[in-house]
């Protein structure tokens, strides 16, 4: 299972939103056999690395393997008779007395097998219904009659505004996101469920603002100063929301939640062919000028209003006690 994985990576064929077959690997694989929560570690640690390098770009990988390395750290101290939330309360006596040596996790815990797997199977229910926990909050957010604005497509956005029309009546309006225009198969999804649905170019969401009453989105990673990464586009769309003071929510399950910062790594850009901008066919332009085509956009965090997760909503400036909540320190670099 660990090559499969591995050589979907690869490929770039493993959805985000789907991080369920990186828990399934920790909980099948060989390590967690061991009884020594500092082996089991290492090779959890070291197998993650392996799939982060296959598909740098992807956050979820990484994230999914600090959220296990936590529960190692918290069910080995909790064995261990001591609670993570005692060991932050005395971590600064810990640092002055003891020289600032943490935990080495060699001590032999028999039951650390049985306890580390029970969690971990917690940890996929609740994988297994982040979508339905976002959308479940609609109701609490859009209101009857209401203008909103989304851009591409983004599948929890999508469940979000799904459930909401449920009992409400509203106009969408969906920015195409291009070049990859996947804002049309947006419309086309929520039109058949009922909704009135608008598609927009991108140059015309600054013309259209000053109608909506709300901007939804989704996005690829939500970084450690609580910015976004996703589509390109987004900060466009963000900064027309502000401009008119529109309020910008932004769907997101919390594994989706990095300890990266936005100028930390090469990885955060990605780009891809300029062919749907400006066409091979084109060569005399082409020999020109350079083009380059971006996939992501940084939107930073005073352009954001609210996240809204499947553990509820929380302010962008909250983003440091979740990843406080959700990774330990020491798992931030792999």
């Amino acid at each position: 299972m660990s090559q499969q994985l591995f050589n979907r990576l690869r490929a770039a064929s493993v959805i985000a939103a789907h991080p369920n077959s990186l828990v399934d690997l920790h909980l099948d694989h060989g390590c967690i056999k061991c009884r020594i929560s500092r082996e089991l570690m290492d090779i959890i640690r070291k197998e993650g690395k392996r799939m982060v390098l296959a598909q740098s770009s992807e956050t979820t990988v990484g994230n999914t393997v600090r959220r296990v390395l936590k529960i190692i750290r918290e069910e080995y101290s909790r064995l261990r008779g001591r609670s993570e939330e005692t060991d932050q309360q005395e971590s600064l006596h810990k640092l002055l007395t003891s020289g600032g040596l943490s935990e080495d996790f060699s001590a032999h815990v028999p039951a650390l097998r049985a306890n580390v797997i029970e969690v971990i199977n917690e940890l996929l229910t609740e994988l297994e219904g982040t979508l339905d926990n976002i959308a479940m909050q609609a109701l609490e957010h859009i209101h009857s009659n209401e203008v909103i604005m989304t851009i591409g497509r983004s599948r929890t956005v999508e469940a979000f505004l799904k459930d909401a029309a449920r009992k409400r009546k509203f106009h969408v309006i969906v920015a195409e996101c291009a070049p990859f225009c996947q804002g049309h198969e947006m419309a086309a999804s929520l039109s058949k469920d009922g909704i009135e649905t608008t598609v927009i170019t991108d140059a015309a969401i600054f013309a259209v603002m000053s109608r909506v009453n709300k901007v939804i989105i989704g996005t690829q990673t939500i970084l450690a100063n609580g910015g976004l990464r996703a589509v390109s586009g987004t900060h466009t769309l963000a900064l027309a929301a502000k401009h008119h003071s529109t309020p910008l929510i932004v769907c997101a399950p919390m594994f989706k939640l990095t300890p990266q910062f936005p100028n930390e790594e090469d990885t955060f850009h990605k780009f891809v062919s300029p062919q749907e901008v400006l066409p091979f066919t084109e060569g005399e332009i082409l020999a020109k000028v350079n083009v380059h085509c971006p996939v992501f956009d940084y939107v930073p965090p005073e352009l954001i209003t609210l996240f809204i997760s499947n553990i509820g909503g929380n302010a962008p400036s909250y983003i440091y006690r979740l990843m406080s909540e959700l990774y330990h320190p020491d798992d931030h670099d792999l």
